[in-house]
């Protein structure tokens, strides 16, 4: 089998730098699909917004490339699932937000630092890395604020106000679910090849590369008032 290049990965995977700017947008669509479908519209909602939130994604994936076992991945999803439903729920409920681009800006940081981390970025530096698992539970939990700023960008109005926030929670552990499946079938597949480091170094580098651009990005939405 031919060798991976790593240059000719990367140069595939910076294509797809650009479209992940447009992840995840708050549109009129969902808005009328709110509007008109009831709770199970909450549901749909929340799942689309997750399976089209590359930031959110591309976090938990570098999260499973560093892991090994079922046991590993269903703690980490765990404590990272049960950080961004706090937050969800939490601060929709209570009407707490912040600018969307400050907090996809973060997000944006979580994904360069998970590519930081695999690639060993602490250990050149010569210092010791924070401990993982606490660290995805504080990204969970900010995650889960980004989550809520979408969310409170749409008219819910106030009846069933509790209910509709569980649905779109729901909607979004389902489409966190449908997304993961195919990402741990890659990561896994992709252990059993020999090709695997170099894959593993032009993934986890397109991580850094994807962070930094989305960092970027938010920032300008936020200081161009976009």
């Amino acid at each position: 089998m031919k060798n991976i290049n790593l240059k000719q990965i990367l140069s595939l995977l910076l294509i797809f730098v650009p479209f992940l700017a447009f992840a995840h947008d708050v549109t009129s669509a969902d808005q009328e699909i709110l509007r008109n479908g009831g709770l199970l519209a909450y549901i749909r909602v929340g799942a689309t917004h997750m399976l089209t939130g590359y930031d959110h994604l591309l976090f938990l994936a570098g999260v499973l490339f560093y892991l090994n076992g079922f046991k590993d991945i269903l703690k980490f999803i765990t404590v990272f699932t049960i950080g961004h439903c706090i937050t969800l729920i939490g601060a929709t409920y209570a009407g707490i937000t912040a600018n969307e681009h400050l907090v996809d800006a973060v997000i944006a940081l979580s994904v360069l630092y998970k590519g930081f981390e695999n690639l060993g970025g602490f250990e050149k530096l010569k210092i010791k890395s924070p401990n993982l698992l606490a660290m995805v539970g504080v990204f969970g939990l900010i995650h889960g604020f980004g989550l809520s700023t979408r969310l409170q960008s749409f008219d819910i109005g106030n009846e069933q106000f509790l209910s509709k926030i569980l649905c779109f929670n729901v909607g979004v552990e389902l489409g966190q679910v449908l997304a993961l499946i195919p990402i741990v079938f890659i990561i896994t597949l992709s252990q059993k090849n020999k090709q695997f480091p170099a894959f593993y170094k032009a993934v986890n580098s397109y991580l850094v590369l994807a962070g930094i651009w989305l960092f970027i990005y938010q920032l300008y939405g936020y200081f161009n008032g976009h």
